[in-house]
């Protein structure tokens, strides 16, 4: 049976699909390199195989399926069959349960090298989690058809940013992204705040299972509006952060089996989800005035309440949209556009999809003066050149090259994220950096072609930059500069190190 909110998805498909064909007036075919740089906006970078696609498709076609793509992510069988095998068998909950376990044994432990050993295999389970986490997030980044699903993955996940190195976060990150944002980062904005608030990554990163009626940690509330809704200078106070934060009280994470003692009246007020929990013995249940509601206190309905409130917030609306298409543009968009944009996020009640769409019909989309690639698209876009369809078999050269350039998945210790301005990469250090990551790229297969284990030899392959794409479109939306350098490469491997380093392809 097709249920009424997918049946809603798929005409609001069906609508932007409708739009785009119908327009004001006969609408003008977009040239090749207009399909380039529309492409290379909204996916990890533009490949043969996807600009083919585009172009057969027509945008209007490609863009609702892109907008509208299956509930379950899908990849390619080499790809699939990688992600399964780094994907946890057992549930959140089951993990960090055997992971308290074995700290625990492993600090209970008389001997001071034993205790030592045991705790460095601890941090090690940690590690090998993290690890498994950044390789399945750049395999579905690298592969994954649903390009423009794993573009705002990465953008919702660097605004409702956590950082692996704190606590057993590393345990955590892989779930928060798989669980939590990507089947949110195209639904609708408020579902996308109730799932991170729950999360306990969320949870641990930002402190609130440390806020009690009492002993109140504001951490999370003032993130929670200046950062994940409203931001900075939109007319809220710090009366409303202390109001939120006693909201908040009493959610945090229990991996207990067993429930916390409570007065009678008080235990159907108990929520528990996994590692999840809402414990009424330590909510503040007096009642709340934020942004000048008063919210009645009786538990969890107060923090349903609150989200509803910030979520339907004008200045909720501007900030977002700003932020979508900052990240897909890559520069600071007009005001203008923020507005249109929040317009539309207000009318259609936060719908992702439906703000996209409209920033994906507005020329602003690319023509946006002077992008450049933060380190992240950087490197999937020339690796996705390079390899179109191919999926690499070990991504740690990946991360290695995302850590030298400043912008290491799940790192970004600051609950900000990572800057999405172009002055924040454009540097002579990060310059310098990008050229030897583009020699690395483009002289061989730079190991991304080596399986794991310790006999493994790594497969032959060369990156084909100099492919039917550059030859058809990319070759003509260079500078003469960039094409008298290449003209003097005397090697693939140096012409294609220049290319990749090029400003052009930094854009």
């Amino acid at each position: 049976m097709v249920r009424a909110g997918q049946r809603n998805r798929v005409a609001a498909g069906l609508c932007v699909a409708l739009l785009l064909l119908a327009g004001a007036a006969p609408a003008r075919a977009a040239s090749p390199d207009e399909d380039a740089a529309f492409l290379n906006a909204l996916t990890w970078g533009v490949t043969p195989s996807g600009f083919a696609e585009l172009r057969a498709l027509g945008r209007a076609r490609w863009l609702a399926a892109q907008l509208h793509p299956r509930a379950e992510p899908r990849l390619p069988p080499a790809a699939q069959a990688q992600v399964e095998a780094l994907t946890p068998r057992q549930p959140l909950r089951e993990r960090i349960v055997a992971l308290d376990a074995q700290q625990r044994a492993a600090g209970a432990l008389p001997d001071p090298e034993a205790r030592k050993a045991a705790l460095q295999a601890y941090q090690e389970a940690l590690n090998a989690a993290l690890r498994d986490a950044v390789a399945a997030t750049l395999l579905r980044a690298l592969s994954s058809p649903d390009q423009l699903r794993e573009r705002l993955t990465w953008i919702w996940f660097n605004r409702f940013n956590v950082h692996q190195g704190k606590a057993n976060l590393r345990a955590m990150v892989g779930d928060y992204v798989d669980a939590a944002i990507r089947p949110h980062a195209l639904g609708r904005f408020r579902d996308l705040l109730g799932v991170t608030l729950r999360h306990p990554a969320m949870l641990r990163y930002l402190d609130n299972a440390e806020n009690a009626a009492g002993r109140l940690n504001e951490n999370y509330a003032r993130e929670l509006m200046e950062l994940h809704t409203m931001g900075v200078g939109s007319g809220y106070t710090q009366a409303d952060v202390e109001a939120l934060a006693r909201i908040l009280t009493g959610i945090g994470l229990d991996a207990r089996p067993e429930d916390p003692k409570l007065p009678p009246e008080r235990r159907a007020d108990l929520i528990r989800d996994g590692v999840f929990i809402f414990n009424p013995a330590r909510h503040d249940y007096g009642d709340k005035v934020l942004l000048g509601h008063t919210i009645r206190g009786r538990g969890f309905a107060e923090v349903e309440e609150a989200l509803d409130l910030l979520a339907a917030q004008p200045a909720t609306a501007r900030h977002v949209s700003r932020m979508l298409a900052a990240a897909l543009t890559g520069a600071e968009p007009p005001d203008a556009l923020v507005e249109r944009l929040a317009a539309v996020f207000v009318r259609t009640r936060g719908d992702i999809a439906a703000t996209v769409a409209a920033l994906a019909e507005s020329p602003d989309l690319t023509r946006a003066a002077a992008p450049f690639k933060d380190p992240m698209r950087y490197v999937l876009s020339a690796l996705r050149l390079a390899y179109d369809t191919r999926v690499i078999l070990n991504t740690g050269p990946v991360q290695g090259w995302l850590t030298r350039l400043g912008e290491g998945l799940f790192n970004r210790s600051t609950p900000d994220g990572y800057p999405l301005a172009a002055a924040a990469w454009n540097g002579p250090g990060q310059l310098v950096a990008r050229f030897e990551v583009a020699r690395q790229i483009g002289s061989g297969p730079a190991g991304l072609f080596r399986p794991p284990g310790p006999d493994a030899t790594e497969e032959p392959a060369f990156p084909l930059v100099q492919n039917a794409l550059y030859f058809s479109t990319l070759a003509g939306m260079l500078g003469e500069p960039t094409r008298a350098a290449l003209a003097r490469a005397v090697s693939p491997q140096e012409w294609n190190t220049l290319f990749l380093s090029s400003p052009e392809f930094m854009r």
